[in-house]
């Protein structure tokens, strides 16, 4: 069965569903297409419901025909509905010369060693981010119809094929389809455990303004040699606006940008003091040995409980290879806020826009385009559902899940919140070490076995959970 769901899971892989190119928008809907045809190989009614953009995968299924079906709900209540929600599309694999494997053609490759027996790992693009962690649920799904013909409650998949782009399909999409997702609680896998042993729920995600900030200066780009000195140079102008974006301690000098952010409860830090966190791991692992970062904060606070301003691109003039001297008519850079729970995007977004228009040189204009944004999620802690969770995952793992926040931002999780009415579980089985959104991608395939395991076992708890357990 293992064997079998990484041969899907590798099939899944090879389609090369970067969302954020057009030149791959066939075969992003060919990965929805794939998706939704695995849903229907095990009971779903699925379907690709087309957007403006990339399609959203809908499926559903009704769980237990009738009281007493093995594993199904007991004592004549009804069975709840859990929404699942993963994304389909992958980030662009560049840059391609840095990958050990082609980035789609997936490759099983020796990892870490587990229980004194070899461990084996995925290596592509999607591998972990999303579409292998998609797959623990799915197959988890498969395991539960092969054996009793039916899933233990009612269950609606959602899939996404924009989330690495913006998910600017995704608003409209739940608010006209608000009647048929509608659950009880929504489960993620799109997050990480707290180590390859021990299971993590995550409590906290910090959300997300992304901006293209452009400078447009001269009309055309103009000899260095008989311009030069004469008028603005537009990447040096960007570049020194981007210079005053931290003053030096690290804060972020946008105007109003710390106003709604709280202060870590003293009993979160706490916690989060007892998890054992390897500061000198956590940077090794990006190849780094000292902290950098907002002053008065640990590197765990920075990571999870902070904002942040962060240049992620910058372009301008002549990028090839060999020289040419020119002053460039425009330049740009693409910056990212991640945000914590209070703050208000459109607000951040508004300080982003008043920062780079107060510092535009004169005889320039300044233009900003938004690539996405999402709220802070803080999800509680005391629900029945994250309860249920729990049990699932503890009796996968043999030990409890870690209750952890997370730095990286999922869009769909605030708007299922806001228009659904209904919180999220952040259960996700990747590593720290398994190169998201860069060169050699990987999915333990251990983490992924025991991924389909603790999804099956929280599917049994959820049949038995109501809101008031």
């Amino acid at each position: 069965m293992h064997d079998q769901a990484v041969r899907r899971l590798s099939d899944f892989l090879r389609i090369p569903s970067v969302s954020t190119d057009p030149a791959f928008d066939h075969e992003t809907r060919r990965a929805a297409e794939w998706a939704a045809g695995q849903l229907k190989e095990i009971g779903f009614r699925a379907e690709i419901v087309n957007t403006k953009g990339h399609p959203m995968v809908l499926a559903h299924h009704d769980g237990p025909s009738a009281v007493g079906v093995a594993g199904g709900t007991a004592g004549g209540t009804r069975s709840p509905r859990i929404l699942y929600y993963g994304h389909y599309d992958v980030q662009p694999a560049d840059p391609l010369e840095l990958w050990k494997s082609p980035p789609f053609e997936p490759a099983i490759v020796d990892g870490h060693a587990f229980h004194d027996a070899p461990g084996q790992r995925i290596v592509a693009r999607g591998a972990v981010d999303d579409k292998g962690q998609v797959m623990t649920f799915i197959e988890a799904f498969r395991a539960w119809h092969t054996a009793h013909g039916t899933l233990p409650c009612a269950v609606t998949v959602m899939l996404e094929g924009e989330e690495e782009s913006g998910s600017k399909s995704l608003e409209p999409f739940v608010n006209a389809h608000a009647e048929r997702l509608k659950a009880e609680v929504c489960v993620v896998s799109d997050t990480g455990m707290w180590d390859i042993h021990t299971p993590a729920i995550t409590t906290m995600l910090r959300g997300l303004v992304y901006v293209e900030v452009m400078l447009h200066g001269p009309s055309h780009d103009l000899h260095s040699g008989m311009y030069g000195g004469t008028l603005v140079n537009p990447i040096n102008a960007l570049a020194a606006i981007i210079g005053q974006l931290h003053d030096a301690d690290r804060r972020v000098q946008i105007a109003g940008f710390y106003d709604d952010v709280d202060p870590l409860p003293d009993a979160v830090k706490k916690q989060w003091s007892q998890l054992g966190f390897d500061e000198r791991e956590y940077l090794g692992e990006a190849g780094v040995q000292v902290p950098f970062g907002e002053k008065g904060y640990s590197t765990m606070e920075r990571m999870w409980s902070r904002p942040t301003c962060d240049c992620n691109g910058i372009i301008g003039g002549y990028t090839g290879k060999g020289a040419k001297t020119v002053i460039a008519a425009h330049a740009s850079a693409k910056i990212s806020c991640r945000l914590v729970a209070h703050q208000d995007p459109a607000t951040i977004f508004a300080g982003i826009q008043r920062f780079f228009a107060d510092r535009c040189p004169p005889g320039c204009r300044i233009e900003i385009e938004s690539h996405g944004m999402s709220p802070a999620i803080a999800v509680p802690t005391d629900s029945a559902w994250l309860r249920a969770a729990q049990r699932g995952l503890a009796k996968t793992y043999g030990r409890d899940a870690a209750l952890i926040g997370t730095g990286g931002s999922i869009p769909a999780v605030g708007l299922l919140q806001r228009v659904l009415g209904i919180d999220s579980l952040l259960v996700g089985f990747g590593l720290d070490d398994d190169r998201v959104h860069s060169p050699n991608e990987k999915f333990e395939l251990h983490c992924f076995r025991n991924g389909i395991r603790a999804h099956a076992a929280m599917l049994a708890e959820f049949a038995q959970t109501t809101a008031r357990a």
